[in-house]
Order: structure tokens, then C-alpha cells, then sequence
């Protein structure tokens, strides 16, 4: 009875599947088997090793009697013989075939693993292969990876078989081998997005230094230049909005603002609360605060639907906004101004008196 050392080593060359690891795996499970045919697998008291000869492949298998310290619960051989079965042919080649298949899958599991693990914050294309309300599977070349619903975009619909492009987020290990969490709703996809459509930040020339999203409705993002003869904001936008234009085909129509990052926080926070045009910007004393003042006629474009455009810039910039029209400002002001002019004065401290005059 031999085993095809031959075929083993062909899959080392192949597969990278080490030789060694091979046999080693094989012996073992032909000691079980061994065990299983000779009806031993629950005495303690039996055992076996079955070696496999390196160069010919030809399987001994030796029977043994053990000796089972119950204190240490260490085992000791009190007798070996070689025991290999007339008819163990059959068993022993069946045995070959699911542990090499077993290890083939564990060493494709690792290939991927290795192949991914790597790549956490890396952006994949995938196909939809299945939907349903627990998860979304996305085919990516020869694995899958997983979009859990927190990761999904709100209102999104993943048609079977629809390309989509996805935000690597975690890679780990599980007992059915590597899984691959992605997102389309990480911050961190828009970045990646823009790195395919624009050369200038793949190139270190723009920087991405801030973003705000929320996904499926409007994102946020602040870009600088590192060359004073780069518009950043032009650069991300593209030819009559081309480069935008691909991301947000990509997003399902996401709204987009490509904001100028400026080192002056009152400045940055104008930028930020663009399309709306802003009058004047004050930061208060411990700098986490922006009061921003805007004409009347802006101070809903200012706050946005549902507080929207506000909320985003506050993200963006770090720092609670508080937007004010002109002539919230203006009766504020107005108030604040009677009130200190009808506020009562305070008692006075009275005068001592004059001392009388003395007569001769």
C-alpha cells in the first residue's frame, strides 16, 4: 500500500502547500482510521502511528499500548508492534484524498487571508451575488466579501449581478475561512473614489484633510493643495465636473461639496457651509464655537434641509456652528442694548457726612 509522493510533491510546485506538512497530516489521519477499522477509538488504552516512507510512499501502521498517568495524565508506549491492515488499501487512500483536499482548502483560505489581510482600507470591485436583509455578498475575483447592513447606503438597491465598488474594513479569520467586511458608507470610500479619478491626490500634489458624509445624501470634503500652481478644489472637480461627476455616478447620485481647506478656522468654516454665502464668521474665546452671521435670504441655504448643511460643516471643521441671519443679529443686538439702558443703577455707597463747622 503506497501512498503518490509524487502527487504530493507536484502540489507543493503547484499550490505551495508544504511536502512535510502533507504527510505529516496524512500519518495522523491514517493512525485514526487505523484506530476506527480496529474498533479502538474509545479505548484509551490503544493508540497507533502510522508512517509513511519519504521516497516510496509505503504506509506501516503500528499498534501500540499506552500507559496513562492519572495525575499527570501523561502518556507513555508500553508496547509497539506493526499492525497495518491486509485490506487497509482502500481506507488509506480515501483518507489521503480528504485530508490533502482539506489542506488544499485551508491553504487557499490562507492565500486569500494573506492576499487581503493586508488591505484594510483598500477599495474592491465586486458583483452582487446575494441580498437580503441580514447581509450583502459581494463576488471579488475567486472569494466573497461580506456588507453587513450598518454598512449599507440607506434606500440602496443591490441588484443581482450589478458591479459596485466597496471600502475594505476589517479582514479576519473564521472557521469557514478568511471574511471580508466592506462598506459603502465609510468615510474613507469617498477618499478612494477620488484617488482613481484624480491623478493629483494619487500623486501627493492635493490632500484630502477632512471628510464629513452621510451616506446616500451629501458628503463633505475638504482639499488643499501642495503646489500653489494646483487649484485643489478645480483639480477634484474636473473638466466641467467630470471627475466629481464619476464619483457621484458611483455614490448613486450623493451629493458632493469639494471645500478649500484654509489654516484660518473663520475662513474654514465659511468654506464649509458652502453652496451658502456667508457675511462674517466669530469664533468664541476657548475656539470651539463658530457664530456665523449670513444675509437673510441665505440663512436657510445656511442651515440646509433638516439642519443638514450645518450638521455637515460642524464635521467637517471640528466646531459646534451656530448660524444667525443679519437681523437675528440685529434685534439681539437691539435687546441686548434696551435692556442695558433701563437696567436700574446700582444702590450707591452713601457719603459720610461733612463735619460741622466749628463757631469761636
Amino acid at each position: 500500500m503506497n501512498i503518490p509522493m509524487d502527487s504530493l510533491r507536484e502540489l507543493e510546485r503547484e499550490r505551495g502547500v508544504s511536502f512535510d506538512t502533507l504527510v505529516e497530516a496524512i500519518e495522523r489521519a491514517l493512525a485514526q482510521a487505523y484506530l476506527r477499522v480496529k474498533n479502538a477509538q474509545e479505548d484509551h488504552t490503544r493508540g497507533a502511528r502510522a508512517v509513511i516512507e519519504r521516497e516510496t510512499g509505503h504506509v506501516t501502521v503500528y499498534a501500540q499500548d499506552l500507559e496513562i498517568d492519572l495525575d499527570t495524565e501523561e502518556v507513555t508506549v508500553e508496547k509497539e508492534w506493526e499492525d497495518t491492515p491486509a485490506d487497509f488499501g482502500r481506507i488509506a487512500a480515501q483518507t489521503a484524498k480528504q485530508v490533502i483536499l482539506q489542506r488544499l482548502r485551508e491553504a487557499e483560505r490562507d492565500i486569500t487571508f494573506g492576499e487581503y489581510a493586508g488591505r484594510e482600507g483598500d477599495i474592491v470591485t465586486g458583483i452582487v451575488q446575494q441580498h437580503d436583509h441580514r447581509y450583502t455578498i459581494l463576488e471579488l475575483n475567486k472569494t466573497e466579501a461580506l456588507m453587513p447592513p450598518s454598512e449599507q447606503i440607506p434606500h440602496e438597491r443591490y441588484e443581482h449581478g450589478a458591479r459596485l465598488k466597496a471600502y475594505i474594513v476589517e479582514v479576519r479569520k473564521s472557521v469557514r475561512g478568511p471574511q471580508i467586511i466592506v462598506s459603502r458608507t465609510h468615510p474613507g470610500l469617498i477618499k478612494r473614489l477620488f484617488e482613481l479619478e484624480v491623478p493629483e491626490i494619487l500623486e501627493g500634489v492635493v490632500d484630502i484633510k477632512a471628510v464629513a458624509r452621510e451616506p446616500g445624501h451629501r458628503t463633505k470634503f475638504a482639499v488643499a493643495s501642495n503646489d500653489r500652481n494646483v487649484d485643489p478644489v478645480g483639480a477634484c472637480v474636473g473638466a466641467k465636473g467630470s471627475r466629481v461627476r464619476m464619483v457621484m455616478n458611483e455614490l448613486r447620485g450623493e451629493k458632493i461639496d469639494i471645500i478649500k481647506w484654509v489654516d484660518s478656522p473663520e475662513e474654514f468654516v465659511a468654506n464649509a457651509l458652502s453652496p451658502a454665502k456667508v457675511k462674517q464668521v466669530k469664533i468664541d474665546g476657548d475656539g470651539g464655537t463658530a457664530l456665523v452671521i449670513v444675509p437673510d435670504y441665505q440663512l436657510s441655504l445656511a442651515i440646509g434641509k433638516e439642519g443638514q448643511n450645518a450638521r455637515l460643516a460642524a464635521r467637517l471643521t471640528g466646531l459646534r456652528v451656530d448660524i444667525k441671519s443679519e437681523t437675528q443679529v440685529r434685534r439681539e443686538n437691539e435687546a441686548a442694548a434696551a435692556a442695558a439702558a433701563t437696567e436700574p443703577a446700582g444702590d450707591q455707597a452713601p457719603q459720610p457726612e461733612s463735619a460741622p463747622q466749628g463757631g469761636g
